[in-house]
């Protein structure tokens, strides 16, 4: 659309006439007080904005400027009164109607709010020409959002593009895109929105903070950077300083988010979320008094504002306090039934209580209402094919599946999650609500949109949230992941989630879990490595009182894992210092409300010495990492090419050095020197025998003895990476086919089952399993393995179904027997071996149920079975 342009310029003429040519100097003075708004300096907005008002009553910009000041300073009343004498001096201007919506909703009016839309939509309607300025077209565009009955993407396209090609520097263009992008979760959208601004207007705060939510949920340090240069531009900017107090509320910085709370309640005493907030951290600190004082007060200009009992339960749910966040969105729902961000909050919320039916039927009811909310969407869209999802359940869980992947392996998920409920509910005591619901998902995007609302979330192998527990099929690991230690972390919160009613801090519930893994398996779990133990003996370590912080916003994704790390060696301290029983009794603190810093105090010692006690203690075990190893770290110029020499100088005082030891072995294997290499790789795993993931020096020293034709060293080698890595498939791999040509069962069966526990949807495991049982004499699991097999749909079809009809005979089931048989030789006709097992079979008179062939395999007389033998 284009703009009259000649019609604009005609105006401002005819109005400088008019005020005897002063409206150059007013237009500038309206746009230096704009800068002093936008920066924050409100009191001196007030006071210069009715200075001139006083001359000039009848002036729109001086009293729009006026009422946004006092909207910031939560002077309310005043701005509606200054925004009533406004319409009824200009009853035209549609920017003025849309500003005093928004004191209409401050002043707790929603239905006048409501008017001031359709008022607008019929004067453009009515008038179209009157509204032909950028500033005008958009706010039309924006009434069209709310009213409803207008395409969001038509709005966005046909108005907001229009209006910002024909005026680019007009900033509510960005923040109206951005906003709708928000709005509808589409958060790549609003980061372009607001970045778009930003090149055109880089200094305005507004469009940083919206640049900085646009990214609170992905790169955290784009966020805060964000945010950072909003504060630089306004120091009191509100939506700034909420962001920072909520991020705070997650990294549970009570403290400091209740001074930032205070800085914005000083600014506007009566700002809504402010108020909201200080709601949360009392529920948080089991404080209801205060709680309820503060909802009040954030109720206060309007009573029935559903955005503060939203606010209060999304954060709550944050915090993983699903059950309290649903019953306040059930509150806010009561005030507006149509507010949508409290029916999708609420959906999300039951979805992860396990209230199925209810939270998927409210997932709809937004999709149908808003079909652009991109969480929505992608919800409805899982639903559908998780109705395709097979299941497996008992009184204690139900396990959903795709439907291929349940055939193969769903048994042994269903037998690891009976162990573990064994094990763990009995070592805590804990009383768990039935079923589990435990959800794993064959697509990484599915998992990511039941798990976070949003398929581009990577970097999560499982997630619970109390009762239910989502995670991802082995099927889309890039890299080997022991999906049984990974669902028995998860199910170790469900033990804890459940037995504090969600009350507990990350880093315990994350520490609990990483020490149980470990705890079940030694070869499973994070430990100290060579890179922790230089975190921990450095400046990495961090004050228990602030760890669940350091899951928020780390340094680079090793500090995260370390975080994940240094949670269990709190737990494991507490546990070793104290007993496992203070664990239970502090998370029977956590469950009644106690602020996890006074639990630990009260059944170990104050936090400052048990923050003191547990430092010396990881630096302990720090330190007891290889104790013979010399860890000293080589100046960065000696481990560069061509320093060779001045490296082995060096090398003369540290023959026993951890980084010397490994730059020889790397510098012999590039030459291929084996023997030269496997020297100090055989030194490093003396030193070191417990090492695992990617810094591990197995696979090297393997294949060292592999080309020196060390068949011994290499067998050595393995067991020991097999026993210290609960993800090294190439050497259970190797292990199965050196166990099975030496007919040691027992190594084979051992490592098949390390197999599987990482990667269960490849044939090798369970062909060597089929193979070690069968010559061990254990039919039952023979038998599983080779129908495991053909799940998998092996070529060797025929042989499988051959094997399986064998054992299946051995046991006496010759009607399912003479079906494989059949199946065998539908695949192969003149496969010898089972049609001489057919042929005694039919000489028994064995029939298969029916009284004939069964899965489609045609019925084999016995001339013809006797001809082909011939």
């Amino acid at each position: 659309m284009n703009f009259p342009r000649r019609l604009t310029l005609r105006l401002a003429l005819l109005l400088a006439v008019l005020s005897g040519g002063g409206t150059v100097l007013r237009a500038a003075d309206v746009a230096e007080v704009q800068k002093a708004l936008l920066a924050g300096n409100y009191a001196a907005v007030i006071k210069q904005c009715q200075g001139e008002l006083a001359e000039s009553q009848g002036n729109t910009e001086w009293t729009m400027l006026l009422v946004r000041a006092l909207l910031a300073t939560g002077r309310y009343a005043e701005a509606d009164t200054m925004m009533k004498e406004a319409l009824l001096r200009d009853t035209r201007s549609i920017r003025l109607r849309w500003l005093a919506r928004e004191v209409a909703f401050a002043n707790g009016r929603p239905e006048e709010a409501a008017r001031f839309v359709k008022d607008i939509l019929t004067a453009v309607r009515d008038s179209r020409w009157q509204y032909q300025a950028p500033a005008d077209f958009l706010i039309f565009g924006r009434a069209a959002l709310i009213a409803g009955g207008y395409d969001p993407k038509d709005v966005l396209e046909k108005v907001f593009a229009t209006v910002q090609k024909a005026d680019p520097k007009l900033r509510d263009v960005y923040l109206a895109r951005g906003e709708l992008a928000l709005e509808k979760h589409d958060y790549q959208l609003a980061a372009r929105a607001f970045e778009e601004g930003l090149k055109v207007l880089p200094d305005d705060p507004d469009l940083h903070s919206g640049r900085g939510r646009a990214y609170s949920g992905g790169d955290r340090s784009v966020a805060v950077a964000a945010l950072q240069a909003a504060l630089k531009l306004n120091e009191r900017h509100v939506p700034t300083l909420l962001q920072f107090a909520s991020h705070h509320i997650d990294s549970e910085s009570y403290e400091e988010a209740e001074k930032l709370l205070a800085q914005i309640i000083e600014i506007n005493p009566v700002q809504a979320d402010a108020w909201a907030y200080r709601a949360v951290i009392a529920h948080l600190k089991n404080n209801p008094d205060g709680e309820k004082l503060a909802r009040e007060k954030a109720l206060s200009p309007w009573p029935r504002n559903p955005r503060v009992d939203y606010l209060i339960g999304e954060k709550l749910s944050a915090k993983y306090r699903f059950a309290e966040g649903a019953d306040y969105q059930r509150r806010a729902r009561e005030f507006d039934p149509a507010y949508l961000p409290a029916t999708a909050q609420l959906a999300s919320d039951l979805l992860r209580l396990g209230e199925e039916k209810e939270g998927w039927m409210l997932a709809q009811a937004v999709h149908d209402r808003d079909e652009y909310d991109v969480e929505a969407y992608n919800l409805v869209t899982l639903q559908d094919t998780m109705k395709k999802y097979a299941a497996m359940q008992d009184d204690d869980f139900v396990i959903r599946m795709a439907a291929p992947e349940v055939a193969v392996y769903g048994p042994r998920v269903l037998a690891l999650l009976r162990r573990a409920k064994e094990s763990l509910v009995t070592k805590y005591g804990a009383e768990l609500a039935k079923p589990t619901y435990v959800e794993i998902f064959a697509d990484q995007r599915d998992f990511a949109v039941r798990t976070f609302g949003l398929p581009d979330v990577a970097g999560f192998l499982g997630v619970c949230f109390g009762r239910v527990v989502t995670a991802n099929s082995p099927a889309t690991a890039s890299s080997p992941t022991n999906w049984e230690s990974v669902l028995w972390h998860e199910f170790c919160h469900v033990v804890t989630l459940q037995m504090t009613k969600n009350k507990m801090p990350r880093w315990l519930s994350e520490g609990i879990s990483v020490h149980e893994e470990r705890e079940a398996n030694p070869a499973s779990g994070m430990r100290i490595d060579a890179r922790y133990r230089e975190m921990i003996l450095g400046p990495d370590l961090v004050p228990v009182s602030r760890l669940s912080a350091a899951f928020l916003a780390p340094k680079t994704p090793r500090h995260l894992q370390f975080a994940y790390l240094q949670s269990s060696l709190v737990v494991e301290f507490l546990i070793g210092r104290f007993g496992l029983e203070k664990i239970r009794a502090i998370l029977g603190e956590l469950r009644n409300g106690t602020e996890i810093n006074t639990a630990i105090a009260r059944h170990t010692v104050e936090m400052e010495e048990f923050e003191k006690e547990f430092a010396a203690y990881a630096r302990e075990r720090a330190e007891k990492l290889a104790p013979g190893m010399d860890w000293t770290k080589p100046e960065a110029e000696l481990l560069v090419p061509g320093a060779e020499d001045k490296l082995a100088e060096w090398g003369k005082a540290h023959p026993d050095n951890y980084w010397l030891l490994r730059q020889q072995a790397i510098r012999a294997m590039e030459k291929q020197k084996w023997a030269e290499a496997r020297k100090p790789l055989e030194r490093l795993l003396e030193l070191y025998p417990r090492q695992k993931g990617a810094d591990s020096i197995h696979r090297q020293l393997i294949a060292a003895h592999k080309a020196l034709g060390d068949a011994a060293g290499e067998r050595r080698t393995l067991e020991a990476w097999a026993g210290a890595d609960d993800e090294a498939v190439e050497a259970y791999l190797r292990l199965m086919e050196l166990g099975a040509a030496e007919k040691d069962w027992a190594v084979v069966r051992r490592n098949a089952e390390r197999y599987l526990a990482v990667n269960p949807l490849v044939p090798a495991p369970y062909r060597a399993l089929a193979q070690a049982a069968t010559a061990s004499g254990d039919d039952s699991t023979a038998i599983v393995a080779w129908r495991t097999l053909l799940q998998l749909d092996v070529p060797e079809r025929a042989d499988a179904n051959f094997q399986l009809a064998t054992l299946l005979n051995n046991r006496g089931d010759d009607r399912e027997a003479r079906r494989h048989l059949l199946l065998a030789l539908e695949e192969t006709p003149r496969y010898r071996e089972a049609l001489a097992l057919l042929l005694k079979l039919e000489r028994n008179g064995t029939k298969a149920p029916g009284g004939g062939a069964s899965s489609g395999a045609p019925a084999v007389p016995e001339l013809t079975t006797r001809k082909a033998l011939e």
